[in-house]
């Protein structure tokens, strides 16, 4: 009894409830604070956040602006999912087009179009092959060339998959029965959450909103190789730090914004309210991404300077496995395994083949919904998916990289 008179006497913010352990997402900021603190490893840490918010964060961000002030017009007119009812194949050309949209918005329209009964099975595997979900922001970002390549690839090769699928099977194949619910997971109302995730949420867009232009005139500097500490004429590693210490903030805030209660809540991105401002879209989008980016870059760099290990080295004696390797992560509902699986690329310890079969089985966070609402549909699909991922992977591979 006196436990209980105690904690109702706190205020609401102190309460042992909020800062219960589903809060698990905070365990990212206090690690970066501490290895911060510490001698051993400081430089390596300040470093490695310096780069990843100038370098990462900063342009997806500025990517995610843009295309969340696009998506805001484009919007208001729903002309492409209304020709989804056109006919078979139309509905599997402009659902490869809906995947091939950075996140997971058009693949989820897909999703809840098949399961009402409004477009067949070949548009779910054409979307599913063709999306990467909130992975290809980050390449687009970082490897802009590469990046719609991949991007490109993935609407050729989930057209043509969806229309092999309808040559196979008919529109209502594994369809579930009845009329289910339209499940919006990557664009739903917020309302439900509580004030101390409210408020992070909101102090996310605030962060972003005045960042966004300075990090991106930084970024910018030093990807033409312009030494910003100099030109301002500031103390050595001042840029550094600045960045370092913008991380930490931005990692703090969004671990305040979703508790952590299963699977999908740890390697999907958050909710998002339909009214919200395209710069909180962003925000929130960003520091999902940048999240799963600093876990994969400190894993690489700690790992490299105290087990003495070269990721590139150790994973181009797998040589024929990486292709495989991609398409097996790819697997795996979620952004966050595939924006790891981006980050392997990006640094260079995985080939671009493996990166390729990533992005053609991986299925986002629109796995999720079809999971909830038709699960056969969900595993077969997947299994579609992934076989022009072997096919297309491996044909890079054979092709251009042995």
């Amino acid at each position: 009894m006196h436990s209980i008179r105690l904690s109702s006497s706190l205020p609401q913010w102190l309460s042992l409830g909020q800062f219960r352990p589903a809060y698990k997402r905070l365990i990212l900021p206090v690690m970066l604070l501490a290895l911060l603190t510490s001698e051993t490893t400081r430089e390596l840490a300040v470093n490695t956040l310096s780069d990843a918010f100038w370098a990462v964060s900063a342009y997806v961000a500025f990517t995610l602006a843009i295309y969340h002030y696009v998506s805001l017009y484009v919007s208001r007119e729903n002309k492409l999912v209304n020709l989804f009812h056109r006919s078979r194949h139309y509905q599997v050309i402009f659902a490869a087009l809906l995947g091939a949209l950075p996140g997971c918005g058009g693949a989820i329209i897909v999703t809840s179009q098949f399961v009402s009964g409004r477009v067949g099975f070949g548009a779910i595997v054409a979307v599913l092959t063709s999306t990467m979900g909130d992975a290809a922001f980050l390449l687009l970002a970082s490897e802009p060339e590469i990046g719609f390549m991949v991007v490109a690839l993935g609407v050729v090769v989930g057209g043509a998959s969806g229309w092999v699928v309808n040559l196979l099977h008919n529109d209502d194949f594994l369809r579930p029965d009845g009329n289910a619910t339209n499940n919006t997971h990557c664009y739903c109302s917020t309302s439900g959450s509580n004030n101390i995730e409210q408020t992070a949420i909101n102090l996310q867009g605030a962060f972003w909103k005045w960042c966004l232009i300075p990090a991106i005139v930084v970024a910018l500097l030093g990807s033409f190789q312009v030494d910003v500490n100099a030109l301002l004429s500031l103390p050595r590693l001042s840029i550094e730090w600045l960045g370092a210490g913008l991380m930490v903030v931005s990692m703090l805030l969004w671990s305040l914004t979703k508790e952590i209660k299963d699977y999908e809540s740890t390697v999907a991105e958050d909710d998002k309210s339909l009214s919200s401002h395209p710069l909180q879209k962003a925000a929130q989008d960003t520091n999902f991404i940048t999240a799963w980016v600093v876990v994969a870059f400190l894993a690489f760099e700690l790992t490299s300077a105290f087990a003495d290990i070269n990721f590139a080295s150790l994973f181009s004696h797998w040589g024929v496995w990486m292709p495989l390797a991609g398409l097996a992560v790819g697997l795996l509902p979620g952004c966050g395994p595939q924006i790891l699986m981006t980050s392997l690329y990006l640094s260079g310890a995985a080939p671009l083949s493996a990166q390729i079969s990533n992005a053609i089985s991986n299925d986002g966070d629109a796995l999720f919904p079809m999971i909830a609402l038709a699960p056969k549909a969900a595993l077969v699909a997947t299994i579609y998916s992934a076989v022009p991922a072997f096919v297309v992977g491996y044909s890079y591979y054979f092709l251009f990289e042995i």
